[in-house]
């Protein structure tokens, strides 16, 4: 089967799972609600991360979305059937990422835009200048869409929405907040982290914005390799 319609029929399936377009709604959501809290304290010497410091919560919505599209295959013997449809596992589980993708990267985007503007209507003359602003809103949408990809192929691995949110919840949370601060520059490569070194005005570390991205997108990519590698060798 060509690639368009497999693609297509997994866009469909996204399409008819409420948790799913819930989930994309909270990126929105929680980007934005805590970035609208965060800039009641904002911090002048980086007011690009206060204006989206929303993205550290919101990542969370996108790693659900990636998890939930991908281990919904896993129950009731959805996979089985996605494989008789299309017997090419690679063909299919590109499809799968790229029907992940593609949404949270629109509504990444779409999120990066509205923080940016109501920062800016917040912040007022301490706001950073559109330029930087715009950098800001670009690496949001990637930055949500890696995560997405990232938890994607970490739930092909442990074919289990439970148990790939009990992994990477807890390490976002606790992992890169508490123990990443003691860490030093090592802290700097976790996937979190180093996507939004973009949505910082300056940074003290080894990465820059487009660096800080790449290296999450190395970390999507070798967790989608891995989910990918999981596929072909084990039983649907």
């Amino acid at each position: 089967m060509p690639f368009a319609p497999v693609l297509h029929a997994e866009w469909m399936k996204i399409r008819t799972l409420r948790s799913l377009l819930g989930s994309l709604a909270a990126i929105l959501v929680a980007t934005a609600a805590f970035s609208a809290l965060a800039r009641v304290d904002a911090d002048d010497s980086d007011s690009l991360y206060s204006m989206f410091f929303g993205i550290s919560f919101g990542q969370i919505a996108a790693i659900a979305f990636g998890t939930t599209a991908v281990s919904s295959e896993f129950r009731g013997g959805a996979l089985r059937l996605s494989l008789v449809a299309v017997p090419d596992r690679v063909r299919w589980f590109a499809a799968k990422a790229t029907a992940i993708a593609l949404p949270t990267l629109a509504v990444g985007l779409f999120t990066g835009l509205v923080t940016l503007l109501c920062g800016r209507a917040a912040l007022g003359a301490s706001a950073p200048g559109w330029a930087e602003g715009l950098r800001g809103a670009v690496g949001c949408g990637l930055h949500l869409t890696l995560m997405a990809l990232f938890a994607a192929g970490v739930a092909a691995v442990l074919r289990s929405g439970t148990a790939t949110l009990s992994v990477l919840i807890p390490f976002l949370l606790i992992v890169s907040f508490v123990v990443g601060d003691l860490s030093g520059g090592v802290a700097d490569f976790l996937p979190d982290r180093a996507g939004q070194v973009a949505l910082h005005s300056s940074w003290n570390g080894a990465l820059g914005p487009w660096s800080g991205l790449a290296v999450t997108a190395l970390w999507a990519a070798a967790a989608l390799v891995a989910g990918g590698w999981s596929l072909r060798h084990r039983d649907a």
